[in-house]
Order: C-alpha cells, then sequence, then structure tokens
C-alpha cells in the first residue's frame, strides 16, 4: 500500500473488521494527514506522528537509498515529512501492543520533508513536564500533544451531536445573537468596548439572555446557540474572561419539559466510551442541598451527609452547645468519616481544624471511634453514655470512624461541614481510599432557589440569586409582595459531579411584574431595560430555557483538571493571552476616535 499518511487510518478498519484491516494491506489509499517525525529511536527506524497516532517507518539499509536514509534520520524533530512506501505486517513476535498501529510498519520507498523544524521549547510528549505558562505561550505546540488533540476532537464530536439533537430531531432554530450590546444590571462585571460616541460604550454579554427571550416575542419558538460570552473577572480552574455555553429557550415550556430535553440531549451526545447515562437524573431542592452537603451543587457520588444532630444536645452541660442552641438559628450538625479512625492521623485532624477556622471562621470538635470502643475528643468526659450511644444511633458511626461536630448558625455551619467533607474525601484519595470514582458520572437537578438573596455588602438589599429575568414560583407569588425574601423562583440548576455544568429558569413573561422586580425589589433602573418591557408588553408568550456550560462539562467528561485544558486558545488566570501577549498598550493615536485618554496609576509609574 502507498502513502504512509493513510495508516492510522488502519486503526479504525481493524476495529471495525478483521478482514477489512487484513484487505488494506494490499490496497492503495490516498494520504491527506500532516505527519511530524516524532522520534528516530534506532538506526533503521523513524517514527512519525498525525493526530490519530504514531507510525513505524523503516528505514532502507542498502547503498542505492543512502540519501533517503541521509534525509530521514538528520530530520529534525516535528519536522512536516511525506514519505511513501509499502504497508506490511510487523515480523510475527515483533507486534507493539503498546501502538495502535503497532501490527504494521511502513516500508520506505520516497521521502521529502516539506518544513524543517527548529528546536522547540519542550517536547511534544504527554508525559514531558512543562510549566502551564510555557504550554500557553507556545499553545500552537502544545495543541499537537495527544491528549489535547483528543479533547478538541470529542468536544467537537459532542457539540455535532448536539446540533443534530436539537436542529434535526426537536425542531430548534440555530440563531447568532449580537456580541456588542449594552449593559446589563446586576450580575457579574462585563467587558465594556468604546465607541466612537463621546462617552458611550458597549458591554460584550455575560449571556444572549435578553436576545433570547426577544426571539421568543418575536415567534421562533424554540432558540439555540452555541454562545460566546464574556465576564470581566480573573480565570479559576473552571472559569475563563470568555467561555462559550449552549444557549437554549422555548416557548410554552414548564421546568419538567426543560429538564426533559436536556436529559435526552445529553444522553445524545454522551461518549460512546463513557457508557449510558440514565434518566431521569436525580433531583434535589437547594434546601436539601444546603441542608445535607452544605452546597448548591453537591457532589453525589459519595455519601458523608450532614446530619443535624441538634436534639441529643438540648439538655447537655456543655456551655457553649447550650448557648449555640438557644439562638433562634443555632444548631449542631456532624458528618461520619467512615474508616476515618483508620486513614487519618492526629496531624489531620488538626490540618481540618485549622481550615475551618481560617477559611470559614468554625470551631470543629473531632470524635475518633478507636477500634477498642474507646472515643477521643475533647469532650469526651461530658457526655454521658446515653450522648454517646444516642450519637452513635443518629449518626450510623461504628469502631473505626472519625465524626467531626460543628455549632453555630445553621448556614455557616452546613457551609463549614460542606467543605470539609470535599477536603476529607481529597485526604482519604491521598490514602489510597476512592470515594469519587473518576468513571463515574452523577448528574443531579437543584431546583427551587430563592428567587432573592441579601447582598453580601448590604444585608437588607437583596439581588437576584439567578437573574433578574426569573419568575417566582406560582406558590409564592404573593409572598413577592409581602416578603420577597422568601420567595422561590423557577430556577433549575444541572449538577455533575460536585459541579454546576448548566442553569436556567423559567422567566418572567408579564411586562408589569418584571418591573415590579426591577424597580421595586432590586431597586435597579428600567431606563436600561426599557426595550425588554417594550416587547414583554407586546403579546410575549410564556417561555423559559438553560444554558449549558460547554468548557466545564467537556473538561469534566475527559477528566481535565482545568477548562484550559478543553480551549484552544485559553486565558492564563489573569485573564492573559500569553502566545500574543494581550491585552496590550494602545497608542494614544488610536485611542483619540474614542476620545479616551489613560492616566497611568502612580504605583505604575511610567507608562510600560
Amino acid at each position: 500500500m502507498e502513502e504512509a499518511l493513510w495508516l492510522p487510518r488502519l486503526e479504525q478498519l481493524r476495529q471495525q473488521d478483521t478482514h477489512l484491516w487484513r484487505a488494506a494491506l494490499d490496497t492503495p489509499r490516498p494520504g491527506s494527514d500532516t505527519v511530524w517525525v516524532d522520534s528516530v529511536p534506532e538506526d533503521q527506524f523513524v517514527v512519525l506522528r498525525d493526530f490519530h497516532g504514531l507510525t513505524q517507518i523503516i528505514i532502507p539499509q542498502d547503498e542505492a537509498t543512502a540519501r533517503l536514509k541521509k534525509m530521514l534520520k538528520e530530520a529534525p524533530l516535528e519536522s512536516v515529512v511525506r514519505v511513501a512506501g509499502t504497508v506490511i505486517a510487523r515480523p510475527q513476535g515483533q507486534e507493539n501492543r503498546g501502538m495502535p498501529t503497532g501490527e504494521i510498519e511502513v516500508q520506505a520507498r520516497d521521502a521529502a520533508i516539506l518544513n524543517s523544524s527548529k528546536k522547540l521549547p519542550f517536547e511534544i510528549k504527554d508525559f514531558t513536564k512543562k510549566s502551564e505558562s510555557l504550554r500557553m505561550q507556545h499553545r500552537y505546540l502544545d495543541l499537537r500533544s495527544q491528549q489535547l488533540q483528543h479533547n478538541l476532537r470529542l468536544r467537537s464530536q459532542m457539540v455535532m451531536r448536539m446540533r443534530e439533537y436539537l436542529c434535526n430531531m426537536h425542531g430548534f432554530v440555530d440563531v447568532e445573537t449580537p456580541t456588542l450590546f449594552k449593559r446589563t444590571p446586576g450580575g457579574a462585571k462585563e467587558f465594556l468596548v468604546p465607541s466612537r460616541e463621546p462617552g458611550k460604550f458597549y458591554s460584550l454579554p455575560q449571556s444572549p439572555q435578553q436576545f433570547k427571550q426577544l426571539l421568543m416575542v418575536g415567534g421562533l419558538d424554540r432558540y439555540f446557540q452555541v454562545a460566546r460570552c464574556y465576564r470581566d473577572e480573573g480565570s479559576k480552574p473552571d472559569r475563563q474572561p470568555e467561555f462559550t455555553q449552549v444557549d437554549i429557550e422555548m416557548s410554552f415550556v414548564d421546568q419538567a419539559g426543560i429538564q426533559r430535553l436536556i436529559e435526552g440531549l445529553l444522553q445524545y451526545c454522551w461518549p460512546e466510551e463513557k457508557g449510558p447515562l440514565a434518566t431521569p437524573f436525580q433531583s434535589m431542592t437547594y434546601a436539601e442541598a444546603m441542608a445535607s452537603y452544605g452546597t448548591d451543587k453537591p457532589d453525589t457520588r459519595f455519601g458523608m451527609k450532614i446530619m443535624n444532630v441538634s436534639d441529643l444536645f438540648r439538655t447537655t452541660d456543655v456551655g457553649f452547645l447550650q448557648e449555640v442552641l438557644a439562638r433562634p438559628n443555632g444548631t449542631v450538625q456532624a458528618i461520619c468519616i467512615s474508616q476515618g479512625a483508620k486513614h487519618l492521623n492526629t496531624k489531620d485532624m488538626e490540618s481540618l481544624g485549622q481550615l475551618a477556622r481560617s477559611e470559614w471562621k468554625q470551631e470543629i470538635l473531632s470524635v475518633i471511634l478507636r477500634a477498642d470502643g474507646s472515643w477521643k475528643t475533647r469532650l469526651a468526659k461530658l457526655w454521658t453514655e446515653e450522648q454517646k450511644t444516642e450519637l452513635l444511633k443518629a449518626t450510623g458511626a461504628q469502631s473505626g470512624d472519625t465524626l467531626l461536630l460543628a455549632a453555630g448558625e445553621h448556614g455557616d455551619v452546613c457551609s463549614a461541614l460542606g467543605n470539609l467533607r470535599l477536603e476529607c474525601a481529597n485526604l482519604l484519595a491521598s490514602r489510597g481510599l476512592m470515594l469519587r470514582d473518576p468513571s463515574v458520572f452523577r448528574f443531579l437537578w437543584v431546583v427551587d432557589f430563592p428567587l432573592f438573596l441579601p447582598k453580601e455588602d448590604q444585608k437588607d438589599e437583596l439581588e437576584s440569586a439567578h437573574h433578574p429575568f426569573t419568575a417566582p414560583h406560582p406558590s409564592d407569588s404573593d409572598l413577592l409582595y409581602s416578603d420577597p425574601g422568601k420567595v422561590r423562583g423557577q430556577h433549575y440548576d444541572l449538577v455533575l459531579n460536585g459541579s454546576e455544568v448548566g442553569g436556567g429558569s423559567i422567566r418572567i413573561h408579564n411586562s408589569e411584574l418584571q418591573r415590579y422586580v426591577l424597580e421595586s425589589v432590586l431597586k435597579e433602573d428600567v431606563a436600561l431595560l426599557t426595550h425588554l418591557l417594550e416587547a414583554l408588553a407586546s403579546g410575549a408568550p410564556p417561555h423559559g430555557g438553560i444554558a449549558l456550560g460547554l468548557d466545564r462539562l467537556i473538561s469534566l467528561v475527559v477528566g481535565a483538571p482545568s477548562i484550559r485544558n478543553v480551549i484552544a486558545f485559553p486565558k492564563s488566570y489573569r485573564g492573559r493571552d500569553l502566545m500574543s501577549n494581550a491585552p496590550d498598550v494602545v497608542s494614544a493615536e488610536d485611542l483619540k476616535p474614542y476620545h479616551i485618554q489613560v492616566t497611568w496609576p502612580k504605583e505604575i509609574g511610567e507608562k510600560p
């Protein structure tokens, strides 16, 4: 067979049908892939690489092909080459089971170096250690790695399947919405884009939220878009200043309809090698999630739930517990670490206690249940045998386990124990006890969120828990006018293995209700949203939707530690493009049409 460039495709044939694989050895096929020199392990061989994998080339040793031998042996690694030759099966016993193409090799007949490579700043090997900043500075090289190739190609396949499901099977319309828009009240900080009108700026949208609602008013009753979104905030492992979401909106739909659609969508696009997804997904209220896991995005792959043990200590002689339980929201909560006494030592307990104090301002009491039945805890002498028995019964703890107890305001205590639950899982994993199986994918719907939450800096004022366009729960509509802090919203989040991968809501479609929420509850300037209010007053149908965080979803599917590993050209932690050095300085002359003059802060000194 001619053209080694086609060789990696033989692996695909081999997996489909052994007869096709053997027949392919005698069938010429044209090549079309870019091939790099990966390594030159021996005098007789050179290994080439394309996005399918590696192919071993046999270098002729006779004098007639001395030029060919010299060319291939001296070609710098990562040079782009074209090799013509004959595909043959490797001799029996010399197969390389570690290579997808390890059953064949190519006898080279001719070759050409299409482009010679200079010495690169790092090897294109997944096992080569290299800093993330170096990888991002030379991202065009890092993209050649097997892992990034796999991640980006899987991402493309899943997005294509999503399009098929939504457009071809459910009648959705793919609509592109503007990137240059205006500031939206509330939410994250937005990037500003100057215009040539003095003092006037565009904003880059955090999401197409208003546009998709306007599309419902316009009669495009099933909209979706793979949308680019922006937030002016630093990067985190699961967050970027610019990111992608699968944006969906429907008219005449309820929460259950959205959930069924998304479950079907994920089933349809889910990679076959990850195993089937079972539906319907588990559902849990916000209140239940916070009480049992201390977070609104619980990882349900393992237990260690938070348990309320307040009633066991209402008659205790321990002074600070009596004081806590006398408060309106005072509580005593516990988590049980199975086999904690065996796997966690005194230093671990001290570390967890210090973490709770420094990060969450919470004191923690540890109770170590030794194998001999004795207890190791600071308050052991103050508890009666009856109280100890009741505590074991309430928590299900056994010899060899460890209990962590916390007392205080209900929300603070649950939040601290929820974080400690994850820290304990990390500690146990480091000791070889895996509570979170990386091959398991546990989806969860979290519903019945509060519609509003107190502002962090001004507790007497409210802000939207989701966004200001979320409709109140029908059962709580009257409370909106008397006690808005108690209103639940028709808001739902989709959680996967402890990470939020989607969020949506049923929207307010009544103009007067939307105006009341903005003006009277949130104290926002309704002039910013005149266009939306007018649209809602023009015969807006009931509607709702959801957005899936594509970057975060793909990173969880492939097991990447950061969403930067599933984005072709990501930003750094500080929101910079290290490859092109963006953002960059713009000259005063270029800024003049935008009526902008830069004043450099004193701490910077001279202009960079």
